[in-house]
This record gives structure tokens, C-alpha cells and sequence, in this order.
């Protein structure tokens, strides 16, 4: 799960994981119960601050359901139309998603990975991690 700093996508203001908990959820369908780890912030070139947590959770891509999005389609047709905010989900292994993620959002990977090493939690499969694709 993660979240930009200070507000979900309504705009409002957030602390915590509860938002990107709730947005995951709305955005795919997904509940993770935690215990939830926090992973920290990173700044992304752009300037923009990410917050990230992980929690386990066995559910497959396969099964999501994303929340609608409503954009004009043809492009400058004046016509609406609706699709699904997410049209697919993957899991990938650890080295596959550190060539797919944001290069500020794989120290997030190796944050997991210590926090897994020191704990002794063994990861599903080589380290699995959710992307969305655009």
C-alpha cells in the first residue's frame, strides 16, 4: 500500500496507513487486516512524497475489481464514457520489480526485505510485489 503525503484522492487530509488502506480497497477490492509494517517516505524526482506499508495478504490479481473512472473518450469528442480505473495487476518477483517501480519506490523493496530478514518472516514465493499498470 501506498499513499502521497498529507491527502487521499478526495482531497481531504490523511495520517497513517488507515487512507491507503481504504484506498487500496476502493481502488482494487483488496482489504489487507495487517499487522501492517510501515516502510517509511521516499521523494520522488518530481518532488512528490510517498508513504508506503506492508501487510500480508493471499489474494490473487486475478480477482480484483477497480472502481470506475469516467473520462472523455474519443478524445475532444465531448462524449463520456466509462472504464475501470485498473485494468490488470501483477505480481512480480523482487528483481522484476525493481526495474517496474518508480527508482525512488524500490527503497521500499529493500526496506521489506530487511524488515523480513530481521524478523525471520519468510516472503511468498522470491518477494512478490503488487504494480499497477497504466
Amino acid at each position: 500500500m501506498q499513499r502521497d503525503r498529507g491527502q487521499g484522492g478526495d482531497g481531504r487530509s490523511h495520517e497513517g496507513h488507515a487512507p491507503a488502506q481504504r484506498e487500496l480497497q476502493e481502488e482494487t477490492g483488496i482489504t489487507p487486516l495487517g499487522p501492517f509494517v510501515s516502510l517509511g517516505s521516499v521523494i520522488q524526482k518530481s518532488g512528490k512524497v510517498v508513504h508506503a506499508w506492508a501487510a500480508s495478504h493471499d489474494e490473487s490479481p486475478i480477482t480484483l475489481r477497480s472502481n470506475p473512472v469516467e473520462i472523455e473518450w474519443p478524445a475532444r469528442s465531448g462524449k463520456r464514457q466509462s472504464f475501470p480505473e485498473l485494468d490488470r495487476a501483477e505480481y512480480f518477483s523482487i528483481a522484476t520489480a525493481r526495474q517496474k517501480l518508480n527508482p525512488a519506490q524500490v527503497e521500499f523493496l529493500d526496506r521489506l526485505l530487511a524488515h523480513l530478514a530481521q524478523t525471520g518472516e519468510a516472503h511468498a514465493g522470491s518477494g512478490r510485489a503488487l504494480k499497477e499498470k497504466t
